[in-house]
């Protein structure tokens, strides 16, 4: 039996995660990686924050998007895959590196987050154009065209990266991020397009797959093809793959 043991655990892979955080409120904290599983969210391991430094280790039965949670709050997603995984926590700037699907998953999340700040950007501009005497409807001509650009390149950057990744973790998993926006299941142009491109794979993830028919049937209950007893629930919890910032507060063309 032992030898057994040996050989399944050999052939197991294995994660390893390290994080450093310069955020004082953290030292001391309990941090968990936790998943949807089965529609619950699970833990996957713990650990605590010494002298802003943790660590998490253990055997993988296969790769999963997870996230860092600190009590019933989601910090930032993480892949867990094979190889040291490093993790960088500060007041301005939280990050994972060290492995090829965080490396991607990061790139992505800093693009999106450069765009979602120049959105924001665009309040204080009208208020200073405003103080400056510009005409109200020139303002509003002007940020309004300059914010249908941004969004229009979120969209694209958003489908691109799911489309790229539909036959690994990142693509199910920034689509439960940017559908867990949504009250209850809903199909926008922006989803059936990725639908329409999705492979097997990407439709047969479970959190896919039950999203999208529920937002069909929420669709045809709306159009009044099926009854209007109530709109579907909510999906399963879908924190378990919240981004290091707001990537649910997204614009929408």
């Amino acid at each position: 039996m032992a030898v057994v043991t040996a050989l399944l655990t050999s052939c197991a892979s294995s994660y390893n995660v390290r994080g450093t955080s310069s955020v004082s409120a953290l030292d001391g904290s309990k941090l968990y990686l936790k998943a949807v599983k089965n529609n619950d969210l699970k833990n996957i391991d713990s650990c605590e924050v010494v002298h802003g430094e943790f660590h998490f280790a253990g055997l993988l039965d296969t790769v999963r998007m997870v996230s860092l949670f600190m009590d019933d709050e989601s910090i930032m997603p993480i892949v867990l895959e094979e190889g040291e995984v490093v993790i960088r926590i500060e007041n301005a700037v939280q990050s994972v590196s060290g492995t090829p699907l965080n490396d991607s998953l990061y790139v992505f999340i800093d693009k999106h987050n450069q765009l979602s700040n120049r959105m924001n950007e665009l309040s204080h501009r009208q208020s200073q154009m405003l103080l400056d005497g510009i005409d109200e409807e020139e303002i509003n001509r002007q940020l309004s065209a300059e914010a249908n650009e941004i969004a229009i390149e979120e969209d694209q950057l958003v489908t691109k990266f799911i489309c790229d990744n539909f036959d690994n973790v990142l693509g199910p998993g920034v689509f439960m991020m940017i559908t867990s926006q949504y009250r209850y299941p809903v199909l926008t142009p922006q989803i059936e397009d990725i639908m329409s491109k999705a492979t097997q794979k990407f439709k047969s993830d479970p959190y896919v797959r039950d999203y999208y028919q529920t937002a069909q049937e929420n669709e045809a209950r709306m159009n009044g093809t099926k009854d209007m007893d109530d709109v579907a629930a909510p999906l399963p919890d879908s924190t378990a793959v919240q981004p290091a910032a707001p990537l649910t507060n997204v614009p929408q063309p």
